[in-house]
């Protein structure tokens, strides 16, 4: 089915045209067919959701809307005038730019050579102080706080974001792309992200916002679309559509994920991780938690809490300045060779840079820790390889053509997938996961939890670093930090608003929280603070 969209409202005489128009569009790779017969209008200053599950067309339909791929069928327009031709590089710049999760700046030059890279010169000859000039004009222009002379490797994740933005901008582009840009902001980066686009929106520039949290899209969007299986769903005012509807016509079913039955975890069960002390100069002070065989522990709090530093010195990412981590009763050495010996697996925050290895195959990244098991002396028998991994494209719903097909032609949730299944491969006494759902969609996230509580059922202990209310309901407790220390313990069945006040460092009645080291004590709330 064809989307006909409403223009009504901006069809009338002397209406602008749209800020981007793509017309009955079809994409196909081979035997699949990525998008069938689907449009989009996008009105100049609207920021308009795109929507919908892992493999629904998203990625293709930008990669049209940005020029990178040719549709086989159909047409796409800038305020009423034709796409440029897809070698004209300059021409798509100057009328479409994309903000992708994976960012596009350059980490070894400074934030001024990538606001202005390859527009340096004047008449050939580069004049670097100029170009600081310019790039401090644009960032004060934009309202982005960051020094123009500054290593772009040494900036946070917003303030990449925030100066992809302003290049796009400065190159004349007013069609925006937003693709998952709050996947890893934290609350407070996410609300400063939403106020400047809203002033964005306010000038002019026409938005659009991919994002599977759906919370976001009634917050910022004015319009949302939906794809499901390569085609088009739905295009409503964000404000004529309710989240049930929502979530149905992006999965073809009513789906929720906000009610999660409570586990049962004996009492008696043994510590399968013990923290001790733990301490990370500027991360995290003095950190003591335990984690019983089967027990799930949600770990949340503010970018700036520590969760992931503490996350990633289990995993053995890091190396923690004091105290101990122990499986069982036994040390834990530093490393993650030490971590993967002593029974913890991990599924790293950043899946393309730490969790995949793209130019192997599904089967090769998922059994990567248990290749010593695929043949005798250490040799890799092909044939069993193939067996295991096919039973983990079974056991944990990964969509791939096949176990041998390249993990880069997967879909975020599918990929996400496979480093679960890897981490869980070594069957583990500990499974860490940091932000283990972030931008993957409705039933990734259901599938990925379900296999997370399924590794917990069988004694598994679960330690879940994460900023999403939905993951956190399948935990037992979760524990809460604020400035690197554990403040509060909120056992099952907490509301959304405890987790939120004692993130922010606030009680629920917006008075502030107790202060380093200390916990508090509320409905739902334990006042032990760390361990229990």
């Amino acid at each position: 089915m064809t989307a006909v969209l409403s223009d009504a409202a901006g069809s009338g005489a002397g209406a602008p045209p749209p800020a981007v128009s793509a017309n009955q569009i079809t994409k196909r790779f081979g035997a699949t067919t990525a998008l069938s017969d689907v449009s989009l209008t996008v009105r100049p200053g609207e920021t308009h959701a795109l929507v919908g599950r892992n493999g629904a067309g998203k990625s293709t339909l930008v990669s049209v809307l940005t020029g990178l791929q040719r549709a086989d069928e159909g047409t796409v327009s800038f305020g009423g005038e034709p796409a440029p031709a897809p070698s004209d590089r300059d021409g798509w710049r100057r009328r479409v730019a994309c903000v992708y999760q994976r960012s596009t700046i350059i980490p070894t030059l400074s934030v001024a050579e990538n606001l202005f890279l390859n527009r340096q010169a004047g008449f050939g000859v580069i004049r670097w102080g100029s170009v600081r000039r310019r790039a401090a004009s644009l960032l004060e222009e934009y309202g982005v706080a960051v020094d123009p002379g500054a290593l772009a490797g040494d900036l946070n994740v917003e303030q990449r974001q925030l100066v992809e933005i302003a290049r796009a901008l400065s190159v004349g582009a007013r069609f925006i792309i937003l693709d998952e840009p709050t996947a890893r902001l934290d609350a407070t980066a996410i609300e400063r992200l939403f106020t400047r686009m809203r002033a964005l929106s306010a000038a002019g520039v026409t938005m659009l916002f991919i994002s599977h949290h759906l919370r976001e899209v009634y917050e910022v969007c004015d319009t949302v679309t939906v794809l499901r299986d390569a085609r088009w769903v739905l295009t409503e005012p964000v404000s004529a559509v309710g989240h049930d509807a929502l979530v149905s016509a992006m999965t073809g079913e009513a789906v929720g994920l906000t009610s999660v039955a409570p586990r049962s975890v004996p009492s008696s069960a043994a510590a399968a991780l013990t923290l001790s002390g733990l301490t990370l100069a500027g991360a995290y002070t003095g950190i003591d938690l335990s984690v019983r065989a089967g027990e799930i522990v949600g770990v949340t709090g503010s970018g700036s809490s520590g969760k992931v530093s503490l996350a990633e010195t289990v995993g053995g990412l890091r190396r923690a300045d004091g105290g101990t981590v122990s499986v069982g009763s036994a040390p834990v050495g530093a490393g993650v060779p030490a971590a993967l010996r002593a029974g913890i697996g991990l599924v790293p925050e950043d899946r393309h840079r730490e969790g995949l290895v793209p130019l192997l195959s599904v089967a090769e990244n998922a059994t990567l820790p248990i290749a010593d098991r695929l043949g005798p002396a250490g040799v890799v028998v092909p044939r069993r390889r193939a067996a295991v991994a096919a039973e983990m494209v079974r056991k944990y719903d990964i969509r791939t053509e096949s176990p041998h097909a390249p993990v880069s032609s997967l879909s975020g949730g599918n990929a996400q997938k496979v480093v679960l299944a890897r981490a869980l491969s070594t069957d583990p006494k500990v499974l860490v996961l940091i932000n283990p759902t972030a931008g993957v969609d409705v039933r990734s996230k259901e599938s990925l939890l379900g296999a997370v509580r399924a590794a917990a059922d069988g004694g598994t202990g679960v330690l879940m670093i994460s900023d999403e209310l939905d993951d956190l309901r399948h935990c037992d407790r979760v524990l809460v930090m604020f400035h690197g220390r554990i403040t509060a313990t909120l056992a099952h069945g907490w509301d959304d608003a405890q987790v939120v006040a004692a993130v922010e460092g606030v009680d629920d009645d917006g008075g502030a929280a107790a202060g380093e080291g200390g916990s508090r004590a509320g409905k739902g709330v334990s006042a032990e603070g760390a361990e229990s």
